[in-house]
């Protein structure tokens, strides 16, 4: 599509290829778990907000994960349902391409930094309870959070560079619903050995920066719990860890397959079924992780579920 030209100025997304019984299929579905995703972790955020017995380190982190899961679902997942309603392929400009990879990336690589926050805030809850208010004091909760939005941001600023600084002369075909940065880089006519090597490394350090004080943490968490006498205790002890144990699972588990592997350049059905997990499945599902597992959330959306009924009934 770029014919004589040396570089592009827009993209072109082929995202779900298909009849268009099928892509109406996609977007039903897609539009569905978008919405759950966005009311639930909605919910989360106002009900922390509001009910006075979540006011504690674990649920103030709980908030910056929905609303993390929050935009990083709008950067992505709009785009893609306008795509499945267009006939042919969606056209992106490059500015575009170059916000939505970027804001992807930076929010994703927030997530996990929190993620291992969270983690080392769970270690302290289980293994030095008695210390837990003085540990994790509303200044270090706080300097945690912007810590983790700074670096989340600053650190992509430079993998976004690289890859729009390339020079794409090959085509303007983006084989996935978004713009896939392994997919941008098989479009470049340089050699890209180079930089898919600094990915990879960067992507090395990032997943495995926030997943070592995870394993580290739960490995003393599973310590701990495992001395206490009384089942009836292990299980309230580990249902405090359950929720982030299960978040933690899932999205370590698509991002490993995504980003951690020498060559970006991964086969388009491989990353567009991963991106989907990463942008659809997973916020889909952490509502749903984090209160039907959590005797407090529960207990508090019960509670504003009877307020907000005797409002209107009043």
């Amino acid at each position: 599509m770029l014919g004589n030209h040396t570089s592009a100025t827009e993209f072109y997304l082929v995202g779900f290829p298909g009849s268009e019984k099928l892509r109406r299929a996609l977007f039903s579905t897609f539009c569905f778990f978008y919405l759950v995703s966005l009311v639930g972790n909605a919910v989360i955020i106002v009900i922390v907000c509001v009910d006075k017995r979540l006011q504690s380190p674990m649920y103030f982190f709980l908030v910056h994960l929905s609303i993390l899961e929050i935009l990083l679902t709008t950067v992505i997942v709009p785009v893609m349902l306008w795509g499945l309603l267009l006939p042919g392929m969606q056209a992106v400009s490059l500015a575009g391409c170059v916000a939505q990879l970027f804001l992807q990336l930076a929010l994703g690589t927030t997530e996990f930094s929190l993620l291992g926050v969270m983690a080392v805030d769970r270690y302290v809850a289980v293994c030095n309870p008695l210390r837990y208010n003085v540990i994790m004091n509303s200044q270090t909760c706080n300097s945690a959070v912007i810590v983790s939005w700074v670096f989340g941001f600053l650190y992509q600023i430079w993998p976004v560079y690289a890859t729009f600084h390339l020079t794409y002369c090959k085509s303007n075909v983006v084989d996935n619903f978004f713009c896939d940065r392994g997919q941008l880089l098989k479009l470049s006519c340089d050699n890209t050995i180079f930089i898919e090597f600094i990915l990879f490394l960067m992507a090395i350090f990032v997943l495995f920066g926030s997943l070592i004080p995870t394993i580290v943490s739960y490995t003393y968490i599973i310590s701990t719990i495992l001395k206490i006498p009384s089942a009836s205790g292990q299980r309230k002890a580990f249902s405090t860890c359950a929720s982030h144990f299960t978040f933690v699972v899932i999205g370590y588990g698509c991002c490993l397959f995504l980003y951690v592997k020498p060559k970006q350049t991964q086969a388009a059905d491989y990353n567009r079924t991963v991106s989907l997990m990463i942008s659809i499945v997973t916020p889909f599902l952490n509502p749903f992780i984090f209160t039907l597992r959590n005797d407090k959330v529960l207990e508090a959306l019960r509670d504003g579920v009877k307020r907000c009924y005797q409002l209107f009934k009043s």
